[in-house]
């Protein structure tokens, strides 16, 4: 089956999107299937992922691509990629990520007629939450997370450091609710230790929240890291706090903690409960009172910890690269059949 993948973000960026599309991109091509990535993100250098990426092409180049197709998957919906291959009449399966999925307000004419495009075509929702968002049916499939790189090795010594947030330092994820659960915390004698992974627009007015609660010597602001170092960062980490004040469409990171020996306490609006699973706590967006006893319950009771990463196995196993390309091949030839 000859697949060609809009992403329009892809690799080299960084990003969800970008880490979905590669890793279900190499486990097709893995599997024997010819695939061609299309994508606006240009090229740092030449590519080697084994299969073509074609970046920011011409039309031209484009309607090629999809007249040699057999089936066009858009990860996420692409009006820029998506009406050549309505002209030529390919199959087209489009996962929706959750950036379009609210009602459109006024004249925002692009929103509605993403939405009246999700009504006739083939729609793979993230999570039941997304899926939730569209008038149309939708199947549901997870994201995968990358288990070559997010995994608890045998020779990982005991988690030493107590929570660990790992995001854009943006207010919709809620760093600020974090930091005030500790202030709570601090008032009824706890002093767990914080690491901040990620950078964004809200650094400065963290780190300064966070100087003006007294907790310096609590809090530590790693900045971004990626790949081994973070893959450590977590593994040296008891609990991921995952504390959006949005409704998360899913939470890949929250599998990534799990993946590396956390138990996860999240906010339980949108998908990202479908992520943490049995492996962790939710608490209602935005109340930063609950967030502060779901972390002491936690805290003080290190075998509720273990009894929750019990699961871990068995939950992560349903979004594995394999798992979840297999399921996306399922539906693919229930298209070309």
């Amino acid at each position: 089956m000859k697949i060609l993948i809009s992403s329009h973000a892809f690799a080299p960026s960084i990003g969800g999107i970008e880490t979905v599309s590669g890793l279900l991109a190499a486990e097709f091509f893995r599997l024997g299937h010819p695939i061609t990535v299309v994508t606006q993100t240009p090229a740092e250098s030449a590519d080697d992922f084994g299969y073509p990426v074609l970046r920011q092409p011409s039309v031209g180049e484009l309607c090629k691509a999809i007249k040699g197709c057999d089936l066009f998957w858009q990860n996420n919906l692409s009006l820029r990629t998506l009406w050549p291959a309505l002209l030529i009449s390919k199959p087209v399966v489009i996962t929706h990520q959750g950036s379009y999925c609210r009602a459109p307000t006024g004249t925002d004419l692009v929103q509605r007629l993403k939405l009246a495009i999700v009504g006739h075509t083939t729609s793979v929702a993230i999570s039941e939450a997304v899926a939730a968002c569209f008038a149309t049916d939708s199947t549901v499939i997870h994201n995968p997370y990358d288990a070559r790189k997010f995994f608890l090795a045998a020779s990982s010594e005991e988690p030493s450091a107590d929570l660990i947030f790992l995001g854009r330092l943006v207010s919709e994820k809620g760093v600020d609710l974090l930091l005030g659960a500790l202030a709570i915390l601090r008032a009824r004698g706890l002093f767990p230790s914080l690491t901040i992974v990620g950078a964004g627009p809200e650094l400065t007015a963290m780190q300064e929240m966070a100087a003006a609660l007294g907790l310096d010597d609590q809090v530590t602001f790693a900045g971004p890291k990626r790949d081994e170092e973070l893959v450590g960062l977590l593994r040296r980490h008891k609990i991921l706090v995952v504390p959006s004040r949005y409704d998360e469409p899913f939470g890949v990171v929250a599998l990534e903690g799990i993946a590396c020996g956390c138990a996860v306490v999240g906010s339980q609006g949108g998908g990202l409960p479908e992520a943490i699973g049995p492996c962790g706590q939710t608490f209602p967006n935005g109340d930063v009172n609950a967030l502060a006893q779901a972390l002491e319950a936690l805290l003080l009771a290190p075998n509720e910890q273990e009894r929750l990463l019990a699961h871990a196995p068995q939950h992560l196993a349903k979004f594995h690269p394999a798992t979840i390309a297999e399921a996306y091949l399922n539906l693919f030839r229930s298209k070309l059949s």
